[in-house]
């Protein structure tokens, strides 16, 4: 153990952070969230450097000139652009420590997620990031498994618990028993798929070019996965695929969930796959205690309804969704459990 080590082992000013890719949000030991702003990153191509991070570059996105760029530096939950990410972590880590921090003080200790079906390389270049960013030492640990601990789930139990986490990029499903994960699928299908598909929906049902932004929204305002009690409408603004011009259409909610079947139904076969393996004792206990929808992507409306039908295991939507994964890192660190079998580290 270094010096450092011996003398900051439980440093006030560790790190907590859910790395995903539409949104990062960082937890400082002691002092909870203080951080969720989203993973982007505007860039001066002209001149190479960075403009803005987070909340501030996310509001150019469709809205700059030609030589400025407003980027996602990850993709499908893994780092796609390993320069641009180190510099989103270090905006996100000096920010979250702030003025809190002393000129003594050492570089923090960070606990960051990464999905269940990354490969080590994926895992390599997470770890890297964020060292490069300022951390002294990172520790890794699986977002179905942050996101568990995150929501109280009874881990290290020997009763099975099953978490259904989508996000931005990844949905990941695991069955958790004794403080380990025994069954785990990840696909590449959530959040920004559900986007992408509104998107295509209505440029090719109204001939209307809207950006990612747009689409995002209507998502928000009127998407979901089951029928609803009273069913919503948006207008939707963007420009005419033919004229050029700009262009408004009402789009109801019925349509926008069945533009959403297919995703959806990736989403839906992802869990039942889980199911079909998960040992019978284990399985039995998701009949009692159910299955837990956590991240942006639960909250999509009637999306437990829709689960709960196709699977016949009861499912609830944690009311902490947005907030499970960075909140369960933050236990580990909170914990001091950096040495257990929850975390690893790739140094």
């Amino acid at each position: 153990m270094s010096i450092i080590d011996s003398l900051f082992g439980e440093y006030d000013g560790d790190l907590a952070i859910d790395l995903g890719t539409a949104n990062t949000l960082v937890a400082v030991r002691g002092r909870g969230i203080v951080l969720n702003e989203p993973s982007v990153v505007a860039i001066d191509k002209s001149e190479d450097r960075v403009l803005a991070v987070g909340a501030d570059a996310k509001r150019m996105i469709g809205r700059t000139p030609g030589s400025i760029i407003a980027e996602r530096p990850l993709k499908d939950g893994v780092i796609a652009d390993f320069d641009v990410t180190e510099v989103m972590l270090r905006y996100f880590i000096e920010k979250a420590r702030g003025s809190h921090r002393y000129p003594w003080s050492p570089r923090p200790r960070v606990v960051i997620c990464v999905p269940s079906g990354v490969t080590s390389v994926e895992k390599r270049a997470v770890f890297e990031a964020t060292i490069s960013a300022g951390a002294r030492q990172a520790y890794l640990i699986e977002e179905p498994m942050a996101a568990a601990i995150g929501a109280d789930l009874p881990i290290e139990d020997p009763t099975g618990s099953m978490v259904v986490d989508i996000g931005g990029g990844t949905t990941e499903v695991a069955v958790i028993a004794m403080g380990g994960i025994v069954v785990s699928q990840s696909i590449r299908i959530a959040g920004d798929e559900f986007d992408q598909t509104i998107l295509e929906h209505v440029r090719d049902a109204y001939n209307l070019s809207i950006g990612e932004r747009t689409a995002e929204d209507i998502k928000i305002k009127v998407g979901s996965a089951a029928p609803l009690a009273e069913e919503l409408d948006v207008e939707v603004n963007g420009r005419d695929v033919m004229s050029g011009l700009p262009k408004s259409v009402r789009i109801e909610s019925e349509e926008i969930r069945r533009a959403l079947d297919k995703p959806l139904d990736e989403v839906t076969k992802a869990v039942k796959d889980a199911l079909d393996v998960t040992p019978p004792d284990l399985a039995s206990d998701l009949m009692y205690y159910g299955v837990l929808l956590t991240g942006g992507g639960g909250m999509l409306r009637g999306l437990d309804q829709r689960l709960r039908e196709e699977t016949g295991v009861p499912v609830n939507v944690s009311p902490t969704a947005l907030e499970n994964v960075v909140n369960g890192c933050a236990k580990v660190l909170e914990a001091n459990a950096l040495s257990g079998g929850f975390v690893q580290s790739a140094s």
